[in-house]
């Protein structure tokens, strides 16, 4: 098997920027991630640790060295990009600073043994690979919320202490977003205790109990999700982006079906952080206006969305997106029903809700 790599390198002391050098493999008796590192360092010596419980990011997912090259090229193909766990903190090719990490432990120092702080270290991925600290540098980071669920399960009376340590925090737990597709093996428990401690700070709120109609008291009767044959209209001149955290099987085999060209955003399944919205709008609108310019910076013709909850976030919100990124994006939003009945033919259905849009896409 012949595998692609492009390795991050970068030296603090004398480059002004990083850059990526591809190396080409053919693996034989490789059979880990570490296995790869250490076959490229004896071509060519470059910073890493060579242990198995190293940290890194492949292709855009954090994971460690102990990963098999097998269950890497099942998931994210023959060509892979390796890149230390935090870009921001590099100081040598794979190698970062970890003071920030570290500090975290500050906010529980009182309630930490020296078991604690070696637990802290096994949560180091959780703390870099979390989107809300690359948004907010002050954000206390999943990691010391994770090691807080664990004093609290193994000492229940120092809950409301510890959750009050968090309510003193500036950026704690209602800055958190979810970890599900960050890491390359998503361990769902490791969510759960997260938001489990949202719900013990009462932060939590359903997404169909928020309201992301801020400016505007009136809704769209969108029609219903058309499937047929034959499809009408393919699309074949638009570039199209697509969003949603979870995707969504039907909308994904539509957008199989049209001649458009994908866009492929590098945001495309960010968590929006909807649950906190009702006390967060802000923060909710920084992630939201990253999609929409990561889309209409690629050139997309518009962005579709497969909830109405997106749909409203994106569209109706479109002078705030446009205040926090400080640029103006004159960016169509389609919900994926309307999709489905422009790519079927049903243009009357479609064009009801269209021109009811923020932003009218004017594709009839």
């Amino acid at each position: 098997m012949k595998i692609e790599i492009s390795l991050f390198k970068f030296d603090y002391k004398s480059d002004y920027l990083p850059y990526y050098k591809k190396y080409f493999l053919k693996i034989e008796n490789e059979k880990t991630l570490l296995d790869i590192l250490n076959s490229i360092n004896n071509i060519e010596e470059f910073s890493y640790e060579n242990k198995q419980s190293f940290e890194l990011v492949v292709n855009g997912l954090y994971t460690d060295c102990s990963v098999s090259i097998k269950e890497l090229v099942l998931k994210l193909g023959n060509e892979l990009t390796i890149e230390p766990i935090s870009i921001r903190r590099v100081m040598n090719d794979l190698l970062i600073n970890e003071d920030d990490f570290r500090n975290k432990l500050l906010i529980l120092e009182e309630f930490l043994n020296e078991d604690d702080i070696k637990r802290y270290e096994e949560y180091k991925r959780y703390f870099y690979a979390s989107n809300s600290l690359r948004l907010k540098k002050e954000y206390i980071g999943d990691a010391i919320i994770l090691l807080a669920s664990d004093i609290i399960e193994e000492n229940a009376s120092l809950k409301d202490d510890i959750l009050d340590k968090f309510k003193q925090e500036e950026c704690s737990l209602e800055f958190h977003t979810s970890l599900e597709n960050k890491l390359f093996k998503f361990d769902k428990s490791i969510e759960n205790r997260i938001l489990k401690l949202k719900e013990e700070l009462n932060l939590i709120k359903e997404i169909e109990k928020q309201n992301f109609k801020i400016n505007k008291n009136s809704s769209i009767q969108f029609a219903s999700f058309k499937e047929e044959e034959e499809i009408k209209h393919t699309f074949k001149e638009f570039n199209i982006a697509y969003y949603s955290q979870k995707e969504c099987e039907k909308t994904t085999s539509l957008l199989n079906k049209l001649k458009a060209k994908i866009i492929t955003l590098k945001s495309k399944n960010n968590d929006l952080a909807k649950t906190t919205f009702h006390i967060n709008q802000e923060f909710t609108f920084q992630l939201a206006s990253e999609v929409i310019l990561e889309a209409f910076d690629n050139e997309a013709d518009f962005l579709v969305v497969d909830n109405e909850a997106d749909f409203y976030l994106f569209d109706f919100n479109r002078k705030e997106l446009e205040r926090v990124s400080g640029r103006e994006v004159s960016l169509p939003i389609l919900y994926t029903n309307e999709l489905s009945n422009l790519a079927y033919g049903y243009f009357d259905e479609a064009k009801k809700s269209l021109i009811k849009h923020y932003i009218n896409p004017e594709i009839i």
